[in-house]
């Protein structure tokens, strides 16, 4: 945990940083210099696959083992994601070639997997499993050349370069399984300006591998592990046959090229993404969205709610106004105390701690200081900002709460540090539990599951108390008109006013503004693909707390004017409605992009899909609710009450 409470004092600086970023250096991340033949260590972090989505340690499966295992001091971010990360037995010198290295101790004599290591490893390529290996903490890729489809000759045509995170630990054909068992490292490396009396420093700036299955006959090794690969492709490819024991040899090589690439941008290649057009789209696509809204709402406010107020307020045709059906006819009941206003004010309070803690994390990001090269800090970050936002969200439940004439506002305090939090640590334990089921390192161990109750009952729930405390002793928000004793009778409604089709038709703008970058984010989460464009995800939040503010108070102005004055709860639920299509699109996802079969990779994914769409859903019911009660306070203290 000491490297957790490392960041605990760096997650309060994030809050005071506005600018200047250049001299900012994240926590493991400063430049190594290396000179000629210095080691330059290979880790594995995990093994992925997008078919299961059950991380597994390196070691899982039957690789070489060097001398002595050392895992790496993780964090909470990473242990979360399931890194495990191990050193390996690959040798690797700077600026030193190597053509063929067999890997386990015994070099003359192959490697002998045993029946059921060779099921294993069989069942994990049919799997599609996806090794990952870090050198200088960064990433390996597998280099993928794809012809663009331009019109012309084919030899003209132009190859698209991109990026594979990790490489496919084998493959399938004709039924028949095979491994990956030679790796070719290519490793680039930036020579640094130095004077002419110092010796040269380099640094290592890609990592790409070429994985090859090459079968054990047709490698020759000697006694000093050196070994010989066949030319050309006159060599066959490893089989692993599940159901006996195989026989073969784990070889790698090293190859060194000098390139221009500066260490600072050497993680350009891994997040330069090739749809970038598709992010201006969205973007623009989501503005449309926000004018369109705005339109309708300037319609309403300037022309109709302008002559609603003007004859709401003239003296002389008091009886006309009277015999008027609209919003002022309910002014008595509007702001009426709804049912359950304790929950009501601990879900906004939730929502407002999540609000803060999304805003504060993309930011940041956006500021270029939770890099992907710093592995875990996003999650980490997160994690201790959403407990130290507990005071702001304690405090506006509080206030909210004292505003709906509650006066428990201990229980009120303690549901709202428990209702959602509970929640979600319940629904991720049952899920952790089928991760221990299966062995992964996905599953959180134990020890960070009560580091994280810790973190939970000692930063979160106190900080909730002292937020809610001062918030219910604050005065309560001032409503401008008073409460009649008697509430009025509702008419009856028309069926689009029902609460089930308000929350699709309030939802499909907001989600109509946002569902482009939904997708790249499920791809990241989902596909083990990196995440890096949070401008534009800055961008398109903004747009999202825009849309979801005005179409909520959209649609509490046609509530009100139908005379039902139940808006509370109405509000928040409709406000929230994108969520459903959040839910929806999840669906789509699973059924169309990712090849999932098996009971518990299923399980997982809805799981957790449940997680966020219940997240979003108190983040933008809050969103709507707040602007929403303020329009209902502005139009009340704009028009006469007799």
């Amino acid at each position: 945990m000491a490297t957790v409470m490392d960041w605990l004092p760096w997650s309060l600086l994030l809050l005071s940083l506005t600018y200047d970023t250049r001299a900012f250096y994240v926590p493991g991340v400063a430049p190594i210099n290396f000179h000629q033949n210095d080691p330059v260590e290979i880790k594995a972090v995990k093994l992925t696959s997008s078919r299961t989505q059950l991380p597994y340690e390196y070691y899982s499966l039957p690789f070489c083992q060097p001398s002595k295992i050392t895992y790496k001091a993780e964090n909470l971010g990473e242990v979360l994601r399931g890194d495990r990360i191990v050193n390996t037995p690959f040798q690797v010198l700077m600026n030193s070639e190597k053509k063929c290295e067999v890997l386990c101790s015994q070099s003359s004599k192959p490697v002998t997997l045993t029946v059921e290591q060779s099921r294993l490893v069989a069942e994990r390529i049919t799997e599609d499993y996806y090794v990952h290996l870090i050198a200088d903490n960064l990433p390996v890729a597998t280099r993928l050349e794809l012809y663009s489809n331009r019109e012309g000759d084919d030899k003209k045509k132009e190859k698209d370069v991109q990026f594979e995170h990790g490489y496919r630990l084998g493959f399938t054909d004709v039924n028949k399984i095979y491994l990956h068992n030679h790796l070719s490292f290519i490793l680039y490396y930036h020579r640094e300006d130095l004077e002419e009396d110092q010796e040269h420093t380099y640094r290592v700036v890609r990592f790409e591998v070429i994985p090859q299955s090459i079968r054990l006959e047709d490698i020759k090794a000697d006694e000093k592990s050196s070994c010989t690969l066949p030319e050309g492709t006159n060599s066959s490819p490893q089989e692993i046959d599940p159901s006996k024991e195989n026989q073969l040899y784990f070889t790698y090589s090293v190859h060194w090229e000098e390139s221009d690439i500066k260490w600072a941008s050497r993680w350009d290649t891994y997040l330069t993404m090739s749809d970038v057009q598709i992010h201006w789209f969205s973007i623009i696509n989501s503005v449309v969205v926000v004018f369109f809204l705005s339109g309708i709402l300037s319609m309403i406010i300037i022309r109709t709610l302008r002559k609603d107020i003007a004859n709401y307020n003239k003296e002389d045709d008091i009886e006309d106004t009277m015999e008027e059906s609209g919003w002022k006819l309910v002014h008595g009941d509007v702001f009426r105390p709804p049912q359950y206003p304790m929950i009501l004010s601990s879900l906004l309070g939730s929502g407002i701690q999540l609000f803060c803690m999304i805003l504060i994390v993309i930011f940041v990001a956006m500021l270029g200081m939770l890099s992907p090269s710093s592995r875990g800090a996003l999650m980490t970050t997160a994690c201790f900002l959403f407990m130290f936002m507990g005071v702001f969200g304690g405090f506006s439940a509080g206030r909210l709460y004292r505003t709906l004439k509650g006066h428990r506002w201990k229980k009120g305090a303690f549901c709202t540090a428990t209702l959602y939090p509970g929640v979600v640590f319940g629904i991720c334990f049952v899920l952790n539990c089928f991760i221990w089921g299966k062995h992964s390192s996905g599953a959180v161990p134990f020890p960070t599951m009560v580091a994280l109750l810790c973190m939970w009952f000692g930063i979160s729930l106190p900080l909730v108390y002292l937020g809610y405390y001062f918030g219910f002793r604050k005065q309560p928000y001032d409503n401008p008109v008073r409460t009649n004793q008697i509430p009025r009778q509702i008419p009856e409604q028309r069926w689009y006013m029902n609460r089930f089709v308000g929350i699709l038709m309030a939802g499909i703008l907001p989600f109509g503004a946002m569902f482009i970058e939904l997708f790249f984010i499920f791809s990241a989460i989902w596909e083990n693909q990196f995440y890096y464009l949070f401008g534009f995800l800055f961008l398109v939040f903004i747009i999202l707390v825009v849309s979801c503010s005005q179409i909520s108070i959209v649609m509490v102005y046609f509530q009100l004017c139908a005379e039902d004055y139940r808006w509370w709860w109405r509000n928040f639920l409709v406000s929230g409605g994108s969520a459903f299509y959040v839910l929806v699109y999840a669906i789509f996802y699973f059924v169309n992009k990712l090849d999932i079969v098996e009971f518990i990779p299923s399980l997982l994914y809805f799981g957790y899909t449940a997680l966020m769409v219940l997240s979003f859903w108190l983040l933008t019911g809050t969103i709507g609710f707040y602007a929403a009660y303020m329009f209902v306070r502005k139009i009340y203290a704009a028009v006469k009450i007799d």
